[in-house]
């Protein structure tokens, strides 16, 4: 029989224990696919004696000494699912250096220093292999690192946190508040105790960056990505998306383009968005997450799935350990990082949006020609405007046509100051044709 390849495992919390009892469940199966059997080294976790539930493996194998375990000659194959900054990055430099490769989950390490994990990797002539860092089990990365390379990505839009879009379904269909929705997730577990990764758009900005960064043969950081979370969307937001038409969603955006001279630039952003009921993402409901993938020669492609969970996790990394396990088999590397293309990154004011503005204004003679002669003085040009209510109860609604950010934001900032403009009750972007 051909060697094992040798495992090590860093983490066994829910992820790492199904990836766990899938090893031992599909045994067969995987050294069918792999060519040889994928054995367990170690298991590196932070308490030995805590309860995991039943695992079929011996208790010898669990360490707490997790770079030991990956310095060890009898590894071949390092999986972490640790999560956070340090101490994994210095385990998985080491380990790529060593020449041993790498299936990771770990999104935030990636989306802030991804580079040097791929650095090490060269170095050592090791696989990098992150399936599993954005979007569960749903099959992405690998088409935008592989199977779109012959083509030209030019956007990508997605709902990448399931938290955020359930609380936002939640607010849509019983007409909830952030608040009630919110505890309404954190009871079924679909958000943590502290949900403020979710909440604050963390979670999705660093997946944005390792969106953009396949995408657009660039290296895109979480600190390029500009983040803004769901905190301040409200029922009656969603009242005013429900009468254009419209649902809110957390996006993430990230888009290449060129300017009048043809200079092409990257943005990459994350925030609540009103998009038309007719967008393939507005019907994306619950937990789920989807992709949606412009490119200029395959069209508009879609990518739609369960993001989270331990089972759906773990298959993306077992998917990712049979490709590292094969390629070292056969002695060869997968295609290393693509990042040739190194566009320099638009910031948010650069990029051409579009606004949907609630004002509680006073109900009298030339408050809306005053708030015409704003947005004209910031050449922002509006597309529909209604008032909603009378006297103390009066609201100007108005949508904006596309413009740069920067405009628009400072069209914003002067409203605040205007004469009869009491309060900017809500602020939201618009992303489609609504």
């Amino acid at each position: 029989m051909t060697k094992p390849v040798r495992v090590a495992l860093l983490g066994c919390g829910t992820v790492g224990a199904e990836v766990v009892r899938l090893l031992h469940e599909q045994a067969a199966d995987l050294t069918a696919r792999v060519g040889a059997p994928l054995e367990l080294a170690g298991i590196a976790v932070r308490r030995i004696g805590r309860d995991r539930g039943p695992l079929p493996v011996d208790p010898a194998v669990f360490t707490t000494d997790p770079l030991g375990l990956v310095k060890r000659d009898d590894v071949d194959v390092v999986v972490e699912v640790v999560g956070g900054i340090e101490p994994a990055r210095g385990w998985l430099v080491e380990a790529l250096r060593a020449g041993r490769s790498v299936v990771t989950a770990n999104k935030a390490l990636l989306a802030e220093d991804g580079a040097s994990l791929h650095d090490a990797a060269a170095e050592g002539g090791a696989d990098l292999y992150y399936e599993a860092a954005v979007a569960g089990a749903i099959p992405l990365l690998r088409p935008l690192r592989e199977s779109l390379h012959g083509d030209t990505v030019t956007r990508v839009t997605g709902i990448v946190n399931g938290t955020t879009n359930y609380i936002l379904s939640a607010m849509d269909g019983t007409g909830a508040g952030f608040a009630e929705a919110l505890e309404q997730a954190t009871e079924l577990g679909y958000a943590e105790a502290d949900p403020t990764a979710d909440v604050e758009g963390f979670d999705a900005a660093a997946k944005a960056a390792i969106l953009a960064s396949l995408a657009f043969h660039t290296r895109v950081s979480a600190a390029d990505v500009h983040r803004e979370g769901i905190t301040e969307v409200t029922a009656a937001d969603m009242a005013s998306a429900k009468a254009m038409g419209c649902t809110i969603k957390l996006l993430c955006l990230a888009a290449r383009d060129a300017d009048g001279s043809g200079a092409e630039s990257v943005s990459v952003r994350v925030h609540p968005a009103m998009i038309p009921l007719t967008h393939p993402l507005a019907g994306v409901g619950d937990a789920f997450n989807a992709v949606f993938v412009e490119a200029r020669a395959a069209g508009q492609l879609m990518f739609y799935g369960r993001g989270a969970g331990g089972a759906p996790t773990a298959s993306a990394v077992l998917g990712d350990l049979v490709a590292v396990a094969r390629n070292r088999l056969a002695g060869v590397r997968a295609a290393s990082e693509s990042a040739y293309a190194a566009l320099p990154i638009r910031p948010i004011g650069e990029a051409v949006t579009r606004y949907h503005i609630s004002l509680d204004v006073a109900d009298r003679a030339g408050v809306l020609a005053a708030v015409a002669g704003v947005f004209a003085g910031h050449g922002v040009s509006i597309a529909t405007v209604r008032q909603a209510g009378r006297g103390n109860d009066a609201e100007l609604v108005v949508v904006t046509h596309r413009a740069p950010d920067a405009a628009l934001a400072a069209t914003v900032a002067e409203l605040r100051d205007l004469e009869h403009v009491r309060a900017i009750v809500s602020v939201l972007r618009v992303e489609g044709d609504a």
